[in-house]
């Protein structure tokens, strides 16, 4: 069929007609090729299996349908190295060449996913991967450190999950290929960066899903080791949940997803609002209940006799002072007695007439009590006198202790007089 310049066609049409010469060469009716399995998605409901073959320089989607699939003796995954048979063919509505699996044999474990288990057995046994240690992430971060691709959906995710949950920390993003050529140094300058800045208290790194080869700069042996040295504690957040790599066992925490590693650097600012709350009801209902219980306290003091009452407490305390007195002068009596008792007459006749010493001692102590009962401030105001106190309770001796205003307590014999200071006088001596 020939097209002339004025040929318009749909894209359908193109397709077709692409698809019937692809098909219609003998030679790619039967086909066979080697390579690594990427991307493979069994189709658990159909039978049907979806992979790439991929070689160092390209791959080709592939499909390869139930009927077939039924006799395989092993199950394909990524990293495999196979050799399959099969025919090629258009799918029209994307526009993609297919091959049509029918035959599939196991080629032994490809170069990538060999390399990736020395890779991860190396430094297993050097013990980056022990988990005693991993470094705490911190609870309450002040600025998160973000390595990955500033265009790709990953740091959207962050970012949006970030100013939702915890939007008072602070995210700097430093921009790193995620895969290719120069991924590898781009996201271990990105590790040198936040370990030397002391700028941020969290590292988030990582990217969205894919095959082996998108992730592998993430298997890279110098940047586990730049993981491994960085003082600040990694989070890291590479492929989907069923995605692993060496980035994700030296890291100090892993996440199976971008989205999920936002999640675990920063507390939800709602959570914490609401532990918030309840801590200051449980204050509120503590200091209730201890000014309940005070409340009590000051109730149950107000009512005892000695704060109604002063003068009953004083009464009571002059009244064994009283008891006191009596019981020391006739124990007193009892032991002058008994030592009259065992004098001998030499030692009267030595020491002369003790009756006569003990009564002169005895109207000594007579007169001296006398005296003490006369100084007494009691027997004092007894008499009319009042002995004048200031608000503090310190005497009043002077004129110069009072101010005009002040208020004086008056001490009676059966009370006590609140007064205030109109008025001061002096007394002028001739």
């Amino acid at each position: 069929m020939n097209f002339s310049d004025n040929t318009v066609l749909s894209v359908r049409a193109l397709n077709d007609f692409v698809k019937r010469i692809v098909e219609g060469n003998t030679y790619l009716a039967s086909v066979n090729i080697r390579g690594e399995i990427s991307n493979f998605t069994n189709h658990y409901k159909s039978g049907h299996f979806y992979f790439s073959i991929k070689d160092e320089e390209a791959q080709v989607r592939c499909v390869m349908f139930s009927s077939y699939t039924s006799k395989l003796t092993f199950v394909p995954k990524d990293g495999m190295k196979v050799t399959a048979h099969g025919r090629v063919s258009m799918f029209v509505r994307d526009g993609q060449f297919i091959f049509y699996v029918d035959k599939l044999n196991a080629d032994g474990i490809g170069e990538l996913y060999l390399k990736y288990e020395e890779t991860k057995k190396k430094l297993t046994a050097e013990g980056l991967f022990d988990p005693s240690r991993k470094k705490l992430i911190p609870r309450y971060p002040k600025a998160i450190g973000v390595i990955t691709s500033e265009t790709g959906a990953a740091i959207q995710d962050i970012r949006n999950i970030l100013s939702r949950r915890y939007p008072i920390a602070k995210m700097i993003l430093y921009p790193s290929l995620v895969q290719g050529k120069g991924a590898e140094d781009d996201l271990c300058r990105g590790v040198e960066y936040f370990s030397k800045n002391t700028l941020v208290d969290t590292i988030i790194i990582g990217r969205g899903g894919g095959s082996i080869e998108d992730l592998w700069s993430f298997n890279s042996e110098k940047l586990a080791r730049k993981i491994y040295e960085c003082p600040v504690p990694v989070i890291s957040a590479v492929g989907h949940e069923t995605d692993f790599t060496i980035c994700d066992f030296v890291s100090d925490l892993r996440a199976p997803t971008p989205s999920a590693a936002a999640e675990l650097a920063v507390p939800d600012v709602r959570d914490l609002k609401r532990q918030l709350g309840n801590v200051v009801r449980k204050l509120e209902n503590t200091l209730s209940l201890r000014i309940s219980s005070y409340r009590l306290a000051v109730e149950k003091c107000s009512k005892n006799r000695v704060l109604q009452s002063p003068l009953n407490l004083v009464d009571d305390k002059r009244l064994y002072t009283e008891r006191l007195r009596e019981r020391l002068c006739v124990n007193m009596q009892r032991i002058i007695d008994n030592r009259m008792k065992k004098i001998s007459n030499a030692e009267i006749e030595l020491y002369g007439d003790i009756r006569y010493i003990y009564e002169k001692r005895r109207t000594d102590y007579v007169r001296l009590t006398a005296k003490l009962e006369a100084l007494n401030p009691m027997s004092v105001i007894s008499r009319g006198y009042s002995a004048v106190f200031d608000e503090d309770g310190v005497l009043v001796k002077s004129i110069d202790n009072v101010k005009i205003g002040d208020r004086l307590n008056l001490n009676v014999s059966d009370g006590v007089i609140v007064a205030e200071a109109v008025e001061k006088k002096e007394n002028y001596n001739d």
